[in-house]
């Protein structure tokens, strides 16, 4: 178990940041504390020691040239908050063994002990207490009774005004770390957001030097991806068209030829050829990004359309279930993912069934089920990679050109959908087609 375990750190930079700033400027605050306490504490019990020999000192001496009968009256004028006199031996006890104590006995004895010897002693209780015992010119007995006061008390307003300043302290610290990881937030909005369309919105070049240097940056990677994905799609549209003149040349030549078996295979080359080129820029323009603006459809009408357009050309395609409310999606994308779909499980199963289901938080899911061979698990996520097939033969009649998947995945990402494939039990396959209705309203 590894230290940030043990100690919950948190996981978001946010957190972090707070939390060290917070925690080192708490204890700063409390340190300085103590250190204004300490030093405030030694500073009176200085001031006191002073002021107790000077006072105890004047006191003794007052009452020493009192006559013996008016010494009594002058007690209660001569007390203090913190010692009071009394005319009596007083009560015994043990030396003095708090530090405070000692210097109170040490002070007295400075100012006083030279004239009057004097004892001290402890005495006993919960509180700290001493008593200086001595003895006057004409014999009597005389007893100061002394609570050393360790300072000043604490005003009643101070508590309050920590609380206070723990609570501007936090809100330092969280306008701060807000403001320093903004930017960072911002950024990582602005990446996840750069889907295929590359029309992420762009970040203010503003703030800090770092901050803006960081958005500068980032405008122009974006600019740059943009541009190498414009170029690559115009290079694969040129080949596209460029393809199609003597494609069309081969077709004509080969309708003319002697060979009729021969012209058929020909024939039939020609047309993979040509799906391949179409294919491949289909490919390439679902990853430039999605130029089609969502809008309000019929679901059920569009799958409905789309299985009967199977059925007319002899398909075995069927339909089941009902969303049963309007949707807000981009719907010829979202016909050309379920086509394609539907078209991998005519090859491979020779049937298809759509199924449409809502769910929760206003998402809905198409699945695509078939009950051909399936696909080995290590496989699944492979199979949405461009012109990836299974078969090592690579046969004409089921590998297809490896680019229906990865349309679908493109076109998927652009819609900011999931598109995941799953094996059946009892055999075939399932793609899983999950989107959100981007109908602001939630209606």
């Amino acid at each position: 178990m590894n230290l940030h375990s043990l100690l919950h750190w948190p996981r978001t930079l946010f957190a972090r940041l707070a939390l060290i700033l917070f925690v080192g400027l708490a204890l700063a605050q409390t340190m300085s504390f103590w250190l204004t306490m300490t030093e405030r504490d030694q500073t009176m019990t200085n001031v006191m020691m002073g002021y107790i020999e000077r006072e105890v000192a004047s006191s003794v001496a007052l009452l020493d040239h009192l006559p013996p009968a008016e010494r009594a009256e002058w007690l209660p004028r001569l007390a203090r908050r913190s010692y009071s006199f009394m005319l009596e031996p007083g009560e015994s006890g043990g030396p003095p063994d708090a530090q405070l104590s000692a210097r109170v006995a040490e002070s007295i004895a400075d100012g006083i002990g030279k004239r009057y010897p004097l004892t001290v002693n402890a005495i006993p209780g919960d509180a700290e207490r001493l008593q200086v015992h001595l003895r006057l010119s004409d014999g009597s007995p005389l007893t100061i009774d002394m609570r050393p006061m360790s300072g000043a008390p604490l005003s009643r307003w101070l508590p309050l005004v920590l609380v206070l300043q723990l609570v501007v302290l936090a809100a330092c610290c969280w306008l701060a770390v807000r403001l320093a990881t903004r930017p960072l937030k911002q950024l990582a909005l602005a990446a996840d957001t750069l889907g295929p369309d590359l029309r992420a919105d762009r970040l203010p070049e503003d703030g800090p030097d770092e901050v803006a240097r960081a958005a500068r940056a980032f405008n122009a990677m974006q600019d740059r991806v943009a541009t190498y994905m414009t170029e690559r799609m115009q290079i694969l549209a040129s080949i596209s068209h460029d393809l199609q003149t003597p494609i069309t040349r081969m077709r004509l030549r080969v309708d003319v030829m002697d060979d009729s078996a021969q012209g058929s295979k020909l024939q039939q080359d020609l047309q993979e050829m040509e799906t391949l080129v179409k294919e491949g820029v289909t490919y390439a323009r679902t990853m430039h990004g999605a130029t089609e603006v969502p809008c309000r459809i019929d679901p059920d009408a569009l799958f409905d359309s789309l299985v009967l357009d199977y059925i007319d050309a002899g398909k075995t395609v069927s339909l089941e279930g009902r969303l049963d409310a309007p949707l807000v999606t981009r719907p010829q994308a979202l016909r050309r993912i379920v086509g394609n779909l539907t078209d991998n499980a005519l090859k491979f199963g020779g049937e298809a069934e759509i199924r449409l289901a809502r769910l929760e938080g206003r998402e809905v899911m198409i699945s695509v089920l078939d009950r051909g061979p399936g696909i080995p698990a290590e496989s699944l996520e492979a199979v949405f990679e461009p012109f990836y097939r299974l078969e090592g033969s690579r046969n004409r009649h089921t590998g297809g050109t490896g680019l229906g998947l990865a349309i679908a995945r493109q076109l998927t990402l652009a819609m900011n959908a999931t598109l995941t494939l799953h094996n059946r039990q009892g055999g075939g396959l399932e793609a899983r087609l999950v989107m959100k209705d981007l109908d602001p309203s939630g209606g």
